[in-house]
């Protein structure tokens, strides 16, 4: 069912302006990805179906995943992330800069709340909730998880507005964005972990560092019951 939803996320034309940009980039490309084919679709997920943590993000970058056509991979954000994730143990290796580069999670799924990239990062309400049945489904497709990692506000906050739809929460309120806070929204619900977003933005000002993330993941871990022996 997981394979069956990422054909039919690859296929969406929901958000005529989204795929426009995508499109648009696609064909324009960055000189440095002159001799590369960019994906230039909606960005499946990507990882293990067995996947004890979710890790929500928010949209593929426009020379990021909207050209590699895989979650965090080609761009500034994924080189922290997924070099973070293999020291905490979720990722096979410290880099991912293509779909075909070996790369494999064990209990981490990375999925996103839009998955097409917006002009200025910036999806709109519209946008958000024409992508939402997407990353909805897997929630209730991925039976092992425990863990749900919120990169950013966007993220964080979208993922409680389906805890309220569904009854689960009765407001956002109590529950504050901030770095490494974790919320139990309710018994046999996965933790609630937010996160600041691996942007470059906040990697280079310091806002974010390696360790902060490093901590988060591995806090994810410990939540999650893993036991193993991670990357130093």
């Amino acid at each position: 069912m997981l394979e069956v939803l990422q054909n039919e996320i690859i296929a969406c034309n929901r958000c005529p302006r989204l795929r426009e940009h995508c499109q648009s980039i696609a064909t324009v490309k960055r000189r440095a990805y002159s001799n590369w084919e960019y994906w230039g679709k909606p960005v499946p997920s990507f990882g293990d179906p067995h996947a004890k943590v979710l890790i929500l993000g928010l949209a593929p970058g426009a020379h990021g995943s909207n050209r590699t056509g895989r979650m965090f991979t080609g761009d500034g954000s994924g080189q922290t992330l997924y070099k973070v994730l293999h020291r905490a143990g979720f990722a096979s290796q410290p880099t991912s800069v293509s779909r075909e580069d070996g790369l494999v999670l064990t209990n981490a799924f990375i999925t996103a709340v839009a998955r097409c990239a917006p002009p200025g990062n910036k999806p709109t309400p519209e946008e958000l909730r024409n992508c939402r049945p997407f990353w909805v489904k897997e929630l209730d497709l991925l039976k092992n998880l425990s863990v749900v990692v919120a990169l950013g506000k966007i993220a964080f906050d979208s993922y409680l507005d389906v805890l309220k739809s569904r009854g689960v929460i009765q407001s956002r309120a109590p529950y504050v964005f901030g770095h490494n806070l974790e919320y139990r929204p309710a018994p046999g619900l996965p933790l609630l972990i937010s996160c600041y977003h691996p942007s470059q933005q906040n990697t280079s000002t310091g806002k974010l560092t390696e360790k902060m993330l490093l901590d988060v993941f591995r806090r994810a871990a410990k939540r999650a019951g893993l036991r193993r022996t991670a990357a130093k």
